[in-house]
């Protein structure tokens, strides 16, 4: 049994016991080292990852051969290309761990049978997929409508002890800026 991933699920939905060791028998355990690639571009995703420990970056490659970070998971959060697994197409984005972590992985051939044997997970994997599209939703609005050193503060101020975690040039990725910019602002502080 996985009571994190148990515990996720509760905050939306309320499974049976028999329910929730189904769907812990659904996931499969995996362990990664620091820095190891679990997608790659180009390749198919073979699922949704669910963080129990560390941490991992959804990352593009641009045309000049620099990295855009468009996600991080950690603990209890969710990751995958859903381009790729919704539209079955390799996926445009890397995974990649920062810290060793371990990761259940519900397989894609095994989302649909899971789905029909617990019809109340549709709604825990909708209302998740909700809040991840609104958090997106957010993070454009603020690339567009905040100054840089706005969301710096802002993305700081919501998650302290992640940004301890990520290194500096990461965090700059992410935020859309230069890691020599997020110096200078550190430097201010």
């Amino acid at each position: 049994m996985y009571p994190q991933l148990l515990a996720h699920v509760k905050r939306q939905v309320q499974l049976t016991p028999a329910e929730e060791h189904l769907l812990c028998e659904t996931m499969e355990l995996l362990k990664f080292n620091k820095k190891q690639i679990i997608l790659e571009s180009g390749r198919h995703c073979k699922g949704e990852y669910f963080v129990l420990s560390g941490l991992l970056r959804q990352y593009y490659v641009n045309a000049k051969l620099n990295e855009q970070i468009v996600q991080f998971a950690l603990e209890n959060w969710w990751i995958a290309d859903h381009d790729s697994i919704v539209n079955h197409v390799p996926a445009g984005t890397y995974i990649q761990t920062i810290e060793a972590s371990e990761v259940l992985l519900l397989h894609n051939k095994d989302k649909g049978p899971l789905l029909e044997k617990i019809p109340k997970l549709e709604t825990y994997f909708r209302l998740t997929m909700q809040r991840a599209f609104i958090a997106s939703q957010r993070r454009i609005g603020f690339l567009f409508n905040q100054t840089d050193e706005e969301r710096y503060r802002y993305f700081i101020g919501l998650f302290p002890d992640f940004v301890q975690r990520v290194p500096q040039y990461m965090l700059a990725s992410y935020l859309g800026f230069t890691p020599q910019f997020l110096s200078r602002i550190r430097a201010k502080r």
